[in-house]
């Protein structure tokens, strides 16, 4: 598997939920970290979790590790190469990608064993 070189972002992530027609909240784009998905089904945002309302339907709790450096759409195996060792150890992630790099969310509880689980994979990890 691919060896890859890791950041912890120094922040707490929520993931909110929303109906799919709602507008974008304001607070939602601020940090250093956003990530929009809309379907017909919902609007989905992660961000910074400081930002987000309490009375905002979100799980909050996460912690993001960002690959270093960017990757050709033909590169296979980033993904496979961070999460098959973390769902071998039990510990759920959610992935996102974007055009040059890819992020795993981590709940904040199992960021410990997280980043020992990808360092024994090979990984190294910038925090």
């Amino acid at each position: 598997m691919k060896k890859l070189s890791l950041s912890l972002l120094p922040h707490k992530y929520a993931v909110c939920q929303f109906h799919p027609d709602k507008h974008i909240p304001y607070w939602a784009l601020l940090g250093d970290f956003v990530s929009l998905t809309r379907t017909h089904e919902e609007l989905s945002i992660v961000c910074q979790q400081d930002n987000v309302p309490e009375d905002i339907e979100a799980e909050r709790g996460w912690r993001c590790v960002q690959v270093q450096g960017a990757f050709d759409f033909s590169v296979a195996g980033v993904n496979a190469s961070l999460a098959i060792p973390l769902a071998e150890a039990d510990i759920s992630v959610l992935a996102i990608a974007t055009y040059a790099t890819d992020y795993l969310l981590i709940k904040e509880e199992n960021m410990e064993q997280a980043l020992q689980v990808l360092e024994q994979a090979g990984h190294s990890i910038e925090l």
